[in-house]
């Protein structure tokens, strides 16, 4: 078999029992790195510590990612101006916090004969959030309902970033350093008591 030294040095071509002694000599393990390669390539290393990297880079991993979430807003074709504009601030919320919004249009009826209704509704949301938004999948109809996906114009990694850089300048700028004239400024002027 071939084997590589602990530092990544080539050792060369050894038997299996010489490379079993020469483990056993520095105290390490006799790990099979390429088994299908001709000879077989063999490291030693110390594998319970390689073991512990391995899962540290994982673990590092999966705390630095980050989840798609798809939020859901629902409509309805004949909506109250006050009712869109809730409904467009919490699409705004949504992409501001780096979330996907799946924007449904339900329609009931005779509404089903008029989809137009609410494609045009559609847009004019789309139009209304281009800035912090843009749209993924494009108004479909599907059965009874329209479906539209709108992206944030921003990842949610980078509102995070942001987040954080916020609040340590906040508690940076709360940190102020209290001198002793603004000390003395701050205490109320004490005076002697007066005596009768």
């Amino acid at each position: 078999m071939r084997l590589v030294g602990p530092n990544g040095e080539q050792v060369g071509i050894v038997r299996v029992e010489d490379a079993l002694r020469l483990a056993a000599e520095a105290d390490l393990d006799l790990v099979e790195v390429a088994p299908m390669a001709r000879p077989p390539v063999a490291k030693l290393m110390d594998y319970g510590k390689y073991k512990y990297e391995t899962a540290m880079k994982a673990r590092e991993a999966r705390k630095n990612q980050v989840n798609t979430v798809i939020k859901e807003i629902k409509l309805r074709p004949k909506i109250d101006p006050h009712d869109y504009g809730t409904k467009k601030g919490h699409v705004e919320r949504f992409l501001k916090a780096g979330d996907k919004v799946k924007v449904t249009i339900m329609f009931r009826g005779r509404e089903q004969s008029r989809p137009e209704l609410g494609f045009r509704l559609l847009q004019r949301l789309a139009e209304d959030v281009a800035e912090i938004g843009f749209v993924e999948s494009a108004p479909r109809q599907d059965g009874r309902n329209m479906v539209m996906v709108i992206g944030p114009a921003k990842k949610k990694t980078v509102v995070r970033q942001e987040k954080k850089r916020d609040a340590e300048r906040a508690a940076a700028s709360d940190d102020t350093v209290e001198t002793p004239e603004t000390a003395a400024e701050a205490a109320p002027n004490e005076t002697a008591p007066e005596q009768a």
